[in-house]
């Protein structure tokens, strides 16, 4: 399997959640989904948070934890400059900051465009569906397991026929 597909999850944001994956951004994405959104306009963090939960649909919920110290260090670069309005700090892209990201359109757009795939998840995603996660995985290694065995067809027609009845659920 390529490190590529198993590191994106290819075009099945969702499996990473199912195999046990935990984070949505890769080492240094968050910098540049911050960065991005500022290029859009000043935020406050909360905006930030909200924007990056809604272009995920949901399937992304940034803490504080992480995106406040991020801005911090945004901040301590000189990428972004804060200032109080209306009793928060809110942030805006500087010229280094936009120099930053500039240096790697093609990681802002990988950013974006896995969001853009987990939007459609965010919607069935929840406290309530996480628990049938294991037994997804469960079913997804027996269905690969037997694939291997008795060919694609078959286990594609039995998957095929489990979908129709969960549908009409």
């Amino acid at each position: 399997m390529s490190k590529q597909w198993w590191g994106s999850w290819g075009a099945y944001p969702w499996a990473g959640m199912a195999f046990g994956r935990q984070r949505f951004f890769e080492a240094g994405e968050l910098r540049l989904a911050i960065l991005s959104l500022l290029s859009e306009g000043p935020k406050h963090g909360y905006q930030l948070m909200k924007e990056m939960q809604e272009r995920s649909g949901g399937a992304y919920r940034a803490s504080a934890g992480s995106v406040y110290p991020t801005l911090q260090q945004l901040e301590d670069e000189g990428m972004v400059r804060a200032e109080m309005q209306s009793g928060r700090r809110v942030y805006q892209l500087t010229e280094e900051g936009r120099k930053e990201l500039e240096r790697d359109p093609i990681g802002v757009r990988r950013i974006w465009e896995r969001a853009e795939r987990c939007e459609d998840w965010g919607q069935y995603m929840g406290p309530e569906t996480f628990s049938i996660l294991p037994s997804v995985s469960t079913l997804v290694r027996a269905s690969m397991r037997a694939a291997g065995r008795v060919g694609t067809d078959r286990v594609r027609d039995i998957l095929d026929r489990t979908r129709r009845e969960l549908e009409q659920l």
